[in-house]
């Protein structure tokens, strides 16, 4: 092919790319969590964070008594103490975090939906939860949580939108004191 051709090339896809590029340099894209991103950019994010986490929980090992009352209780007090804020609690449809966080968290109080299967799923919420994902208000709780107390987490989750806002509140109860030695 001649060189007037790959010009020409370089031309038609260059321009457009640098146009974009000095548009974002400049502050052009509106970052501001109350401003949603247009749905081009909202689906790819999406695709990306989540081929990123189905990816990344393959390498999970799940601890084979996620239905331990021990885990249970524990994974309640550290839920609510740690997610509910944001993930809601039975009885709840918004809070000054959900409201004001973007993208908004889910609602883990209602049953999650999704084309995976339920080892998939624990695996993919256990990593989500240690390694937190970027740019949307989940932490990694990595840095100060051991996997059993994540995967107590991941127990109890499980068990959330089967709960009513009573036997939430009985299982998020912690004794007096035991909230210190949990930090």
């Amino acid at each position: 092919m001649p060189l007037k051709y790959w010009v020409r090339i370089a031309v038609v896809l260059g321009l457009p790319s640098l146009g974009v590029a000095g548009w974002l340099y400049a502050g052009g894209y509106p970052i501001g969590a109350d401003v949603p991103h247009n749905g081009f950019t909202y689906s790819v994010l999406e695709l990306v964070r989540d081929r990123s986490i189905q990816r990344a929980a393959k390498s999970v090992v799940l601890v084979d008594d996620l239905d331990s009352p021990d885990r249970l209780l524990s994974g309640a007090a550290d839920y609510n103490e740690m997610c509910a804020q944001c993930h809601l609690r039975p009885g709840k449809n918004e809070s000054d975090f959900s409201l004001g966080l973007y993208p908004t968290p889910p609602n883990l109080t209602q049953p999650q939906s999704g084309d995976n299967t339920q080892e998939e799923a624990l695996k993919r919420r256990f990593w989500v939860i240690k390694h937190g994902i970027k740019a949307s208000g989940m932490p990694a709780w990595k840095y100060h949580h051991s996997d059993d107390r994540i995967w107590n987490m991941v127990a109890f989750i499980e068990t959330l939108p089967s709960l009513s806002p009573e036997k939430y509140q009985i299982l998020t109860a912690r004794k007096q004191g035991a909230q210190e030695e949990h930090h």
